[in-house]
């Protein structure tokens, strides 16, 4: 499976690209970050992460996004951009049909760390032992879009399979929801 992470910014974008399968260390497929000029107008540079994020899209051709989720802020500007970025983000898998979920910080921490509460440089470290990386992926945001695929690709398959097995469960004759009467 390959998965791509977005951490949305709307001056620096994380995205990373992982593939990986259940059992198996996932690999690095790729990692960098879009910027746009915290000068432009907003339209100019969500327009800009639009044609740049659907650019990596049709280049690595994931089978899931994985988009960090906004939490609150104290500064709501900061919060605005983000969650605008992430919503660039997701308009452009879903335009692909492509499925995207959506990870708190601190579920991709757990996921990658252990530690719901690990920092930048506890994560961007496991992210580096987890796809056999010499050197940090930089900015931090290429290291954060990664954690996120990692998590996605951990996470989100077994949410998938365990969806997959209520489906058939329930569609089987006999079977009912709630057990044995």
């Amino acid at each position: 499976m390959r998965v791509l992470g977005v951490d949305p910014g709307l001056t620096r974008c994380g995205m990373g690209v992982i593939d990986g399968v259940a059992g198996k260390p996932p690999a690095l497929a790729a990692a960098d970050v879009i910027r746009t000029p915290a000068s432009a107008d907003v339209a100019a540079r969500l327009l800009s992460l639009e044609a740049e994020i659907d650019a990596w899209l049709a280049e690595y051709r994931p089978d899931a996004v994985a988009v960090e989720r906004v939490f609150s802020q104290h500064n709501v500007r900061t919060v605005m951009g983000t969650a605008q970025a992430g919503a660039v983000a997701i308009v452009c898998a879903a335009r692909r049909g492509l499925p995207v979920a959506l990870h708190t910080p601190s579920e991709v921490k757990a996921a990658v760390t252990g530690n719901g509460r690990a920092d930048k440089a506890q994560v961007t470290a496991m992210v580096m032992r987890l796809l056999r990386m010499d050197v940090p992926p930089r900015p931090a945001d290429a290291a954060d879009a990664l954690a996120l695929a990692i998590c996605h690709l951990w996470r989100g398959t077994v949410h998938d399979r365990l969806a997959a097995a209520a489906a058939a469960a329930s569609s089987r004759p006999g079977l009912r929801q709630g057990g044995p009467r």
